[in-house]
């Protein structure tokens, strides 16, 4: 017996040591990595620069050498942001070692209006007479599509398929399940357009929500449609005809009516590249990763004592100080407030990539824009989102920038108060007895529905918010009251009718963006300070080994079922006044 616990101590405690020289020496690799992250790296002659479509592709990239850490399969492959790929690509193009882009191709959605800044930067790339291919192995989804057109060939592998198909909308829908289970959602709302709410007190949409729905979703297809068709020489009747036949899912079909270049195996793909970069096909030929690219200098740019402040706000609008996924109401109106008062910083964009949030937060947000747009710049470049409370902080922008794909608008609020009365009574048999000191002492209570009184508070309330809001859009877009009211309530607008109605300056944007900002200030040479800063390696490494990697395990058990308890996951927060985006809902 003595003998059997000793073996047994004994294994356990090299079990724990192992374990703390791997922990050691995973974190003495990382920390290498970390120290060579930012060094000079330097690419042969006649290379060509990789860049990976139909990967989740936020607005701004990380120098933390952590970022792409996969704990569960032991690789690090980071993730470069749309700003890093928008200046790899300009500096590609005056770079003598790269020949070419190689698009690959992949299965997940980047946003239509981050598709549309990439496609943009590569066909100002091929003005230098450099070439741009594009391919993809498996599917090409019609947001690569849509990128790849930008390219003088696409070429598909031979088995795979081209999902162009025309763009359609799906809205999830609550009522019946939360009806199942005893729980009554109290909505009070101001927008007849405010669809946020819909899918907790109905089961299909309003005729005002799909009406909307078919407007914007109707606009981001016209754009991307037209942009093709120029790309690809096919007219958009045309077009519209082979998605309707679902020509694409049939590689051969895709090829015979033009779609695509050609129909060919990597190996072919591979030969193509090195003919194209001068090399013959026994030559090797260097693939740049987009990421290992950034680290590659650029030309020498002259010194300056002014500074552009690019601020990403991405993600919901949150009370607080937020994360690195939200943009937290006092966290970035700290940040934006510390700019102001920078004497060095001459101008600010402000780029916004949100479906909107706390309304209060918005607001907060909201008041320190007006007072940097008082004292410098201000200009707004809109992502794939920038609706709701995302507009809200957008308005006192000196000038806003969208793509024609963005979704904006959705100027209105809403509020909502679940009540589980029934659901902890009937179906779990718990009761609730509550003593209060004066009529309304426990409102807003969950565990009991509103009375007429408290519903005409919160209305009163909601009422209040939507004032003020579009009060505010007014004042900073210079349009009357009731004009933002009639293009308000709720309602959501693409980028190209946003213009056409005033919320949107000028079509453009990230580059565009700053470029602007530059002019405004009266500055010709400038520097680019990137906030917010990210998250420093120790405390993203701890992130990863914690919270992170059960979101990992979640993702490859669940796969493309992930979204609905993403989706569950932002139900439990719309606490509160909302100024949201009715967003649960995925154009594809």
């Amino acid at each position: 017996m003595k003998s059997f616990l000793k073996y047994t101590l004994a294994t356990i405690t090299g079990i724990i040591i192992t374990f703390i020289l791997f922990f050691i020496i995973l974190l003495a690799s990382l920390s290498t990595i970390a120290i060579s992250g930012d060094k000079p790296v330097t690419i042969s002659d006649k290379s060509v620069l990789v860049l990976k479509a139909g990967v989740a592709i936020p607005d701004q990239g990380s120098n933390n050498p952590y970022e792409g850490l996969d704990i569960i399969n032991m690789t690090v492959t980071p993730a470069p942001g749309l700003n890093e790929i928008l200046s790899n690509i300009k500096k590609a193009a005056s770079d003598d070692k790269i020949k070419g882009i190689l698009i690959e191709n992949g299965v997940m959605q980047s946003g239509w209006a981050t598709t549309g800044e990439i496609r943009k930067a590569l066909q100002e790339f091929r003005k230098s007479g450099k070439f741009v291919i594009a391919y993809s192995d498996y599917v090409m989804l019609q947001e690569g599509y849509y990128l790849s057109s930008a390219a003088d060939r696409i070429y598909l592998n031979p088995s795979s398929t081209l999902d162009f198909k025309g763009l359609s909308g799906e809205v999830m829908f609550y009522k019946k399940a939360l009806e199942k289970l005893g729980v009554e959602v109290q909505v009070t709302r101001h927008g007849k357009f405010k669809g946020a709410v819909e899918p907790f007190i109905l089961d299909k949409l309003s005729p005002e929500n799909e009406e909307q729905i078919k407007s914007y979703v109707g606009s981001i297809w016209s754009h991307v449609i037209s942009e093709i068709s120029k790309a690809r020489g096919i007219s958009s009747d045309r077009l519209n005809e082979l998605a309707d036949n679902l020509t694409g899912y049939v590689a051969e079909g895709a090829y015979e009516n033009g779609l695509v270049d050609g129909l060919v195996y990597r190996d072919a793909l591979i030969d193509t590249l090195k003919i194209r970069s001068g090399l013959t096909t026994n030559d090797k030929i260097m693939m740049v990763p987009m990421h290992k690219y950034t680290n590659v200098p650029g030309p020498a740019k002259k010194a300056s004592n002014y500074r552009i402040s690019v601020i990403y706000a991405s993600g919901t609008i949150a009370m607080g100080r937020g994360n690195e996924s939200n943009i937290g109401g006092n966290s970035y109106s700290d940040l934006i407030r510390k700019e102001r008062k920078d004497s060095t910083v001459k101008a600010i964009v402000l780029r916004v990539n949100s479906p909107g949030g706390n309304a209060i937060a918005s607001d907060i947000i909201w008041k320190e824009l007006e007072l940097a747009a008082k004292v410098k710049p201000v200009v707004v470049s809109m992502g794939n989102y920038a609706a709701s409370g995302g507009y809200y902080i957008s308005a006192p922008g000196t000038k806003i920038f969208a793509d024609p794909a963005t979704i904006t608008g959705s100027i209105g609020v809403f509020g909502l108060i679940p009540n589980t009365g029934k659901l902890l009574n009937q179906k779990l048999g718990i009761t609730t007895q509550t003593v209060r000191t004066n009529e309304n002492s426990d409102f807003p209570s969950v565990y009991r529905p509103m009375s007429i009184y408290e519903k005409e508070v919160m209305q009163l309330s909601i009422e209040k918010v939507y004032s003020d809001f579009i009060s505010k859009v007014s004042e900073g877009r210079k349009i009357p009251v009731t004009s933002v009211d009639s293009i308000g309530q709720g309602r959501v607008w693409s980028g190209a009718d946003a213009m056409k109605i005033g919320l949107v300056d000028e079509e453009g944007g990230l580059s565009d963006a700053i470029e602007a900002a530059g002019k405004l200030a009266g500055i010709e040479s400038y520097s680019i300070r990137e906030l917010p800063q990210t998250q420093d390696p120790l405390t993203r490494i701890i992130s990863q080994l914690s919270g992170d990697i059960r979101i990992k395990f979640l993702k490859q058990e669940f796969g493309e079922y992930q979204r609905f308890f993403d989706e569950l996951q932002e139900i439990k927060n719309l606490s509160g006044i909302q100024a949201r985006l009715p967003y649960f809902i995925e154009i594809h």
